[in-house]
């Protein structure tokens, strides 16, 4: 039976189990983006819960760039230093801490700017002109140095979820007529360049990506798309890919698609698309998220191939010390997926934690 417990190299950075969290927002920093103390906490008892690699909640790369209320920033030097205390103490407790940077595109709050207009019932968003793009392949760059100024061991370019990347990426968000759309490769452009620039910034420390799957959503970016991206960035040098999905204006009931028909391999939502770009993606290291329930699952998806690490989210929302937990022979989570650590009455507005616990 495979260990999930087993260390893991990525790049140059050992990590002591095929544990991951995955980037999950605290919603409560300041207005200036700078962390909270109650965020430096979370992520301590995060580390002290034994998770091998902690993903920080996004940050935003620039201040117009900004996804929601609470959302932290690392898109000054005044960030740096509340981080530093941050990474700190998730070192202090023996976790490998990367941080995922971020830009809202068209979901931003001060200016909603994508690929190309688009319109809801609520509001109009316009389209990004050539040097505005520039200038945020730019601040990708300037944010990425300041995350190893900050103390991650790395960082995570976060292309899924429907924010600006994953816009780009999309034939029904991005219906530009310029190099930056029409075909996949145009479409793909900005994270190539993005990612290009990353480099460039953090040299030899690992480079993550968190990508879709699918959105999910007819005419949208699709399973066959994703393969071909997750094949063109692991040949850049891609140091490790986080599997999920969900775009621009995705509907649910796609998604039992993305599920792996092996009935053994069943309980991780994405793991059949996943396992069709794991054939794509060579010696870089791919973690799954969405999903897992019981070890047993977890052991089954590490020891079958389709992925070398777990991500968990909810799940440690509810139990931070799940890690420990499952070495000392806890076979499953409690989280039970009600999503109101994530409600319309705490968004933003609450230190993330699992409802559940605050109601009782």
């Amino acid at each position: 039976m495979f260990n999930p417990f087993d260390s893991i190299l990525i790049r140059n950075m050992e990590v002591k189990n095929r544990f991951m969290r995955s980037a999950t927002t605290s919603y409560y920093a300041h207005e200036n983006g700078i962390v909270r103390d109650s965020a430096v906490k979370l992520y301590e008892n995060l580390a002290k819960g034994g998770i091998g690699l902690i993903v920080k909640g996004h940050l935003s790369i620039a201040e117009t760039g900004k996804a929601h209320q609470g959302m932290a920033a690392i898109s000054s030097d005044i960030h740096i230093p509340k981080l530093k205390e941050l990474t700190d103490v998730v070192h202090r407790n023996g976790s490998k801490i990367v941080a995922q940077i971020n830009h809202g595109g068209f979901r931003s709050l001060s200016d909603r700017a994508g690929p190309s207009e688009y319109k809801t019932s609520g509001w109009t968003a316009r389209s990004l002109s050539g040097d505005e793009i520039d200038n945020i392949i730019h601040s990708f760059g300037d944010a990425a140095e300041r995350v190893i100024h900050a103390g991650f061991d790395g960082v995570q370019i976060h292309g899924a979820h429907g924010y600006l990347i994953s816009q780009f990426l999309s034939n029904y968000a991005n219906r530009r007529d310029d190099k930056w759309g029409g075909d996949l490769e145009n479409r793909m452009r900005l994270l190539m360049e993005v990612y290009r620039e990353v480099r460039k910034c953090v040299g030899n420390h690992p480079i993550l990506l968190k990508t879709n799957c699918d959105d999910f959503y007819p005419g949208s970016f699709t399973i066959d798309e994703s393969v071909e991206v997750s094949k063109r960035i692991c040949e850049k040098g891609l140091d490790l890919l986080e599997v999920s999905g969900g775009g621009v204006e995705q509907q649910s009931e796609l998604e039992d698609l993305a599920r792996h028909p092996d009935s053994e391999l069943s309980e991780p939502d994405y793991a059949g698309y996943a396992s069709l770009i794991r054939k794509v993606t060579g010696q870089t290291p791919l973690a799954l998220v969405s999903g897992f329930e019981t070890l047993t699952g977890i052991r089954k998806v590490l020891g079958r191939g389709i992925a070398d690490m777990v991500s968990l989210s909810r799940p440690l929302i509810r139990e931070p010390n799940l890690v420990n937990e499952f070495k000392s022979g806890q076979e499953a989570v409690s989280c039970i997926r009600c999503n109101a650590c994530i409600g319309a009455d705490v968004f933003g507005k609450t230190m993330l934690r699992c409802q559940l616990d605050v109601s009782n």
